[in-house]
């Protein structure tokens, strides 16, 4: 009962409906500027570039997704359209070949030709509905790899549970939802998931368990060497770390540690490689991630913007690019994807605050 409720304090903590953006509160790295891009995108979520230039923007609650459109090319959405509503949780998109796909817990949909049909849009398509109906991490981060196929997490259907290699694990399909296989196992419930240029391997990030403490488990930055491949949950937790109830008789040395730990109950979601030439030259190949931040932490972490530069497959360093979405233990925003656009510029989505920002640098 203590586990279920702690669970049910966190779903509505994520769903609470914040307030406006309070961009004056927030810091960023130096020669860095962040502005509004939209503000009327409730519950805003994994975002996805379609080949137009649209910006297309999950939800969670609100059950929407959402179409932004900068046809002046000022740096901000001039419209924002609704171009679903009435899903399941449809934290997902990912866009290819003009269609847009959307996760929506069991089910993924598509909206076939979507940026030639933004004032009337499609109604959505089924590709595929058996993946589990739970909706604890039951919402789902969702993009194409360089195989062209559609990758989809399970998530773990609970804070700390062994349900095999049912769930807790990384997923990919053909584009028309045939062929399901598994990718990864042991990993608790990814929301954000990125392939590194040049070298094509995926990375992930991964959300910790709850309820060891406030500095155990910590959230993980992951690479994926070959398919198949475990990376520790339930048994090991951090890579180093075994759990006091799943992971006897375990030994951590089983299982693929993480790349870096993120701190505990960061909460890290959505991630990107930045390949964009407007930011400095030491930001060329780094890692972006979003920090949704904690929710039963004694004192809160997260709630920001983190950068990973990477020396091949090694972190050379882990620093803020944007804090100050909380102040006072008391939380206006929550980063929760972020998306670099053609011009090297950077979306980041607030679900709290309902809106996505546009990141710039001028010295």
């Amino acid at each position: 009962m203590r586990r279920w409720m702690f669970a049910l304090f966190g779903l509505l903590a994520v769903h609470t409906a914040g307030a406006a953006p309070q961009l004056d509160k927030l810091t960023l790295a130096k020669g860095f500027h962040i502005a509004v891009y939209a503000d009327d995108v409730s519950n805003a979520r994994e975002l996805a570039l379609g080949a137009k230039g649209t910006v297309f923007v999950g939800s969670n609650s609100a059950g929407k997704v959402y179409a932004l459109t900068d046809s002046q090319g000022t740096g901000h959405a001039d419209k924002v359209r609704v171009i679903a509503s009435g899903l399941q949780l449809p934290v997902g998109v990912a866009f290819r070949n003009g269609d847009l796909y959307i996760s929506a817990v069991s089910k993924i949909y598509v909206l076939r030709d979507i940026e030639n049909h933004l004032d009337d849009p499609p109604k959505p398509e089924v590709i595929y509905d058996k993946f589990p109906t739970e909706t604890h991490h039951g919402w789902k981060f969702i993009a194409f790899g360089p195989d062209g196929k559609l990758y989809v997490p399970i998530g773990a259907p609970c804070n700390i549970c062994d349900k095999g290699k049912d769930y807790a694990k990384l997923t990919r399909m053909n584009p028309d939802g045939s062929g399901l296989e598994d990718v990864a196992y042991g990993i608790r419930n990814t929301v954000g998931f990125d392939w590194q240029p040049g070298t094509k391997q995926l990375w992930f990030t991964d959300n910790g368990r709850d309820l060891m403490g406030d500095d155990m488990p910590s959230d993980e930055l992951n690479r994926l060497s070959h398919v198949g491949e475990h990376f520790g949950y339930p048994y090991c937790h951090q890579g180093d770390t075994l759990d006091p109830e799943f992971g006897k008789g375990k030994n951590c040395k089983d299982y693929t540690p993480p790349v870096l730990k993120l701190g505990a109950h960061v909460a890290s979601l959505g991630m990107r490689f930045y390949e964009g030439k407007q930011f400095p030259a030491s930001y060329k190949g780094a890692i972006i991630i979003a920090e949704h931040g904690s929710w039963n932490r004694t004192k809160k972490s997260g709630y920001r913007v983190m950068t990973v530069r990477l020396n091949g497959d090694k972190v050379a360093s882990y620093e803020p690019l944007i804090e100050g979405f909380q102040q006072n233990e008391t939380a206006w925003g929550r980063p929760a994807d972020v998306q670099p656009l053609p011009d090297g510029s950077l979306l980041v989505s607030d679900d709290l605050a309902g809106a996505v920002y546009r990141v710039t640098y001028q010295p």
